[in-house]
């Protein structure tokens, strides 16, 4: 009955407080079931060792009916050996479900925030202005310059199509310069003008699309993700009775009722014969399974994530004539730079994986730790 109130102690602290970090909410999980551990492993230690002692003296003894009652306190010692074990179990079930509930709900507003996130992420439109030539102003000008001093007996315009491919345009700007009528002064003038900026987007063209398409991967991976956890939360609500999906929940703030719901199913356990009793436990521990598994999943993509934007970052920080072009880089590029270096930290601290495994792996799991 104690651990009863100290369970529906635990539910209400759920209801009011979400904290941001997975991690305190599985060292609280870990504190709480030494707790319990260490609670009912000393009342079975202390009845192990009765248990010895009425063997030790049921050798001894001689007389019939003190024999008998002897053999009478053995088995409520066994009796009481066994519930013990049974209530631990319980109780070991109880608080690995509600923080695994917490951690559900930590980890889908993290989700959330990576859905976001990958939302912001430079549109393939603006990486293309970034790394075609034909967007600039300043290669622009040059192009109609050269169309205006162009020989028309050697000059030819692109189709609308190849005007806009980057290679096929510099070509052309390039042939249509050598037989324009500008002179040799004028002609390296103004290639001087976009010299960075052919440079550049020749350069970097094809790994700023690798940025493009595999945030877009990033994107609909944490696309994946999300309806893992949220299918997660159906499953692991529905032995309680809680029917509305995870974003229902999130958007009505709904959470109260979900305590409710567990305050009646821990109840209702309490309430149960032994038989029922294990059978309830039974169906919240299939979804806990579940969850580790969705924190495996969830750390590997993060960890994933972040490995994407180290890759972008050196990327980004390749291009070889940086120093000399540098006044003359746009400023979409610098941005750019800046927003992988917010992801890569946003990676190893707000969304930083859940530090689950080794001996708290089991203990979480299966409940099993060294006290037992």
């Amino acid at each position: 009955m104690i651990f009863l109130f100290f369970f529906l102690g635990v539910i209400f602290a759920f209801a009011e407080e979400l904290k941001d970090d997975p991690n305190i909410v599985v060292e609280e999980m870990y504190a709480e079931l030494e707790t319990v551990s260490k609670s009912y492993s000393e009342k079975i230690t202390f009845y192990n060792k009765k248990l010895q002692e009425i063997d030790i003296a049921l050798i001894q003894e001689k007389n019939t009916e003190r024999k008998l009652n002897l053999l009478l306190e053995k088995d409520m010692l066994k009796t009481n050996i066994s519930n013990n074990l049974s209530d631990m179990s319980n109780e070991i079930s109880k608080i690995r479900y509600i923080k695994g509930l917490q951690i559900i709900r930590i980890l889908y507003e993290k989700v959330l925030g990576l859905d976001h996130h990958f939302s912001s992420v430079r549109t393939f439109s603006e990486i293309s202005k970034i790394s075609n030539p034909t967007q600039y102003p300043e290669f622009e000008k040059v192009q109609d310059l050269i169309k205006s001093k162009k020989d028309k007996k050697f000059g030819f315009d692109l189709t609308s199509i190849l005007g806009t491919n980057s290679i096929a345009s510099v070509i052309n700007t390039f042939t249509s310069m050598l037989v324009s009528n500008l002179t040799k002064e004028e002609k390296e003038s103004e290639l001087k003008k976009v010299d960075c900026i052919i440079d550049f987007t020749l350069r970097m063209q094809n790994d700023l699309n690798t940025i493009y398409f595999e945030t877009a991967f990033l994107q609909k991976s944490n696309d994946g993700i999300k309806k893992d956890i949220e299918t997660l939360f159906r499953d692991y609500t529905k032995p309680i009775g809680y029917a509305k999906s995870l974003k229902e929940c999130r958007e009505n703030d709904d959470w109260s009722e979900v305590k409710d719901k567990l305050e009646n199913y821990v109840l209702t356990i309490a309430k149960s014969e032994n038989l029922q009793k294990r059978k309830m436990q039974i169906e919240v521990e299939f979804p806990i399974d579940r969850l580790i598994q969705f924190i495996g999943g969830y750390n590997n993509f993060i960890n994933s994530g972040e490995q994407f934007y180290q890759k972008f970052s050196i990327i980004l920080n390749s291009y070889q004539n940086q120093t000399q072009c540098e006044s003359k880089l746009p400023i979409e590029y610098g941005k750019l730079k800046s927003d992988i270096n917010i992801a890569i930290d946003k990676f190893n601290v707000a969304y930083k994986p859940v530090e689950v495994n080794g001996s708290k792996m089991k203990e979480i799991l299966y409940g099993i730790n060294e006290f037992q």
